[in-house]
């Protein structure tokens, strides 16, 4: 309905309108509807040809991100039949990698044992070397969990955390490296496989705290952050310091009891190769060097 433009030229004209009532009679809009100013949206969108309204924001200071789009999924679930919501942008992106992200772990590590199987020539090897890395992501853990003492709310397990914790993994995995490596080379030169760990830790014991009390002082500085920008700093150091510290303070404790598993489960088939080369004999069972 549009009335002619001179009684239409005010917001008020509308009050003197005359309609039909359903006794046929004329009158006052007025009468029959009042009206009143309210906010609307300035223009009628629409996603993927429904009507949809766009809605911003942001969370709050402790909660990651992966959180504040799980909160909104909650209450989206209780809207009534028919309203639903849909994600764009860096929130889309974030839903369709935040599946992916156990998947993307799993090829890490999988590609990490693969490079080691490939270095060593061995399958045995590297799993002595792959299972000191969950003391790693425990330690990352930790940390962050902790952080929520000298950080309101804590750091959350945002992308930050999640770059870390494959640091960390490298890391940990550098530093059993240090180990095995020398208990493997000692291992095939005859040792026992106990006092080739045994030997290994204790030659590597200083490389592993050197390296490792290098990287620990040199994130450092980024875990005491603060200020602009320091929330980024400390979500990303917080977890790799935490990591690093249970590493090192581990691997030398179980890297050499790992080795000695492994050997024990898998036959030794690289000390018999050693001594197929050497032109020693295969021990036999009560051998103290099997």
């Amino acid at each position: 309905v549009q009335a002619d433009a001179p009684y239409r030229m005010l917001p008020g004209d509308i009050d003197d309108w005359y309609v039909r009532n359903n006794n046929g009679e004329m009158v006052q809009l007025i009468e029959l509807a009042s009206g009143q100013w309210t906010y609307g949206s300035p223009k009628l969108t629409r996603f993927n040809g429904s009507s949809s309204r766009e809605i911003q924001g942001a969370n709050v200071e402790g909660i990651s991100t992966g959180e504040a789009l799980q909160e909104v999924m909650r209450i989206a679930d209780e809207l009534p039949d028919g309203i639903g919501i849909e994600w764009t942008g860096l929130s889309y992106e974030e839903t369709q990698s935040g599946n992916m992200t156990g998947l993307l772990y799993i090829i890490s590590a999988l590609a990490v044992f693969l490079i080691l199987a490939a270095l060593y020539e061995s399958w045995a090897i590297p799993i002595s070397i792959m299972l000191v890395v969950p003391f790693g992501i425990f330690g990352a853990v930790l940390a962050t969990w902790g952080s929520r003492l000298w950080v309101d709310g804590g750091l959350a397990n945002d992308v930050y955390f999640q770059v870390g914790l494959l640091m960390t993994i490298g890391l940990a995995a550098k530093n059993a490296i240090l180990i095995v490596e020398f208990a493997k080379t000692n291992f095939q030169e005859g040792m026992s496989a106990y006092d080739a760990a045994y030997v290994a830790a204790k030659q590597r014991l200083r490389p592993i705290l050197m390296t490792s009390l290098t990287f620990i002082l040199g994130v450092m500085p980024l875990a005491l952050a603060s200020g602009p920008g320091s929330g980024a700093q400390n979500a990303i150091s917080v977890g790799v310091l935490g990591g690093i510290t249970a590493t090192t303070i581990f691997v030398v404790f179980f890297a050499p009891y790992f080795f000695i598993w492994v050997y024990r489960m898998f036959k030794h088939e690289e000390v018999v190769q050693g001594r197929e080369d050497r032109g020693e004999a295969y021990p036999y069972e009560g051998d103290k060097n099997a």
